[in-house]
């Protein structure tokens, strides 16, 4: 018997299929890890769902009360949060490929309404005044994606249509069906020439700052960063500097701290639009969830390797 534990009654309900059809051999206990399990339900659990945003403090030490839990699931491209606070012998798992049109539809998105100034047009709406800007377009413009997983992948099928010039970059160099890959070491020569940078690139020791002071001024004056990926890819104190000079421009849906406080300075800076890491927030996240934890449990009851495997404890 494989227990499995669900976050909510919407993903319960859309398991329940699965469920019926696999009654000797799966059972799916709702947890939505807030309280702990009583224990003999406890002692039976090899897989937990993660719920959404789960950045409780503490939260993910309940797992430590449940000794033969094997598989941890999570909703969630990023890893690194729940990784340090595991139990020993735990296989993580994340939620690669539920978030990405999500993700890659607001990278476009954020890019359009910075280059169309779409956020001078709704202080303009505001006041009741007619104002008629001329600006820089998306095409023809150098596009520069800095991360090659599936959201990368993801973001840079979006722009094709958008008439850019597309530079791709990922951890190491290679070539595919699409041309050229750039690796993450030539990322300082090509900055200069890029319009537009977005980062799609998970946050990894490497990564960290990846964007600091000296990556931000290589960038051309005018260019616009859009972060889709972690707030601490980027050195925030650097960017600040760089958009109250006037100098650079900004898109983030991530940042560092985060959630912002409400004195941070980034609220108040110029040439900045700023959403609060609403990427995967869509409506097709939970169905895209459900798909990727039914197939989860198909594999488990298989008998086969766990899908979408990050790391082991």
């Amino acid at each position: 018997m494989l227990t499995a534990t669900v976050p909510d009654d919407d993903l319960l309900y859309r398991l329940d299929d699965l469920a019926a059809a696999h009654a000797d051999d799966l059972r799916l206990v709702r947890w939505d890890l807030t309280g702990a399990l009583d224990a003999r339900t406890a002692a039976d659990v090899d897989l937990v769902v993660i719920p959404h945003y789960f950045v409780r403090p503490g939260g993910f030490d309940l797992l430590r009360d449940l000794p033969r839990l094997r598989y941890v699931q999570l909703p969630s491209a990023g890893y690194e949060h729940a990784r340090p606070h595991l139990p020993p012998g735990v296989v993580l798992c994340n939620g690669r490929g539920v978030h990405d049109a999500g993700t890659a539809e607001l990278a476009v998105g954020l890019t359009l309404a910075v280059q169309r100034d779409l956020p001078g047009a709704v202080r303009a709406m505001a006041e009741a005044r007619w104002d008629n800007p001329f600006g820089p377009s998306l095409a023809d413009r150098r596009v520069l994606v800095v991360g090659q997983g599936s959201v990368g992948r993801a973001v840079v099928a979006r722009f094709r249509p958008f008439e850019v010039d597309l530079v791709r970059v990922a951890r190491t160099a290679r070539d595919d069906a699409d041309g050229h890959v750039h690796g993450v070491d030539e990322l300082g020569d090509l900055l200069p020439d890029a319009d537009v940078v977005v980062l799609a690139i998970p946050l990894t020791r490497e990564s960290y700052h990846l964007l600091d002071a000296a990556a931000l001024a290589r960038m051309k004056d005018g260019a616009l960063l859009v972060n889709v990926a972690r707030g601490k890819v980027v050195d925030t104190d650097a960017l600040l500097v760089e958009l109250s000079a006037g100098r650079l421009r900004a898109a983030l849906d991530v940042t560092d701290p985060e959630p912002l406080p409400t004195d941070h300075p980034l609220w108040h800076a110029p040439n900045l639009l700023l959403t609060a890491h609403q990427g995967g927030n869509t409506d097709a996240t939970y169905p895209r969830v459900a798909a990727l934890v039914r197939r989860q449990l198909t594999a488990l009851l298989a008998g086969e390797p766990p899908v979408n495997e990050v790391a082991r404890t």
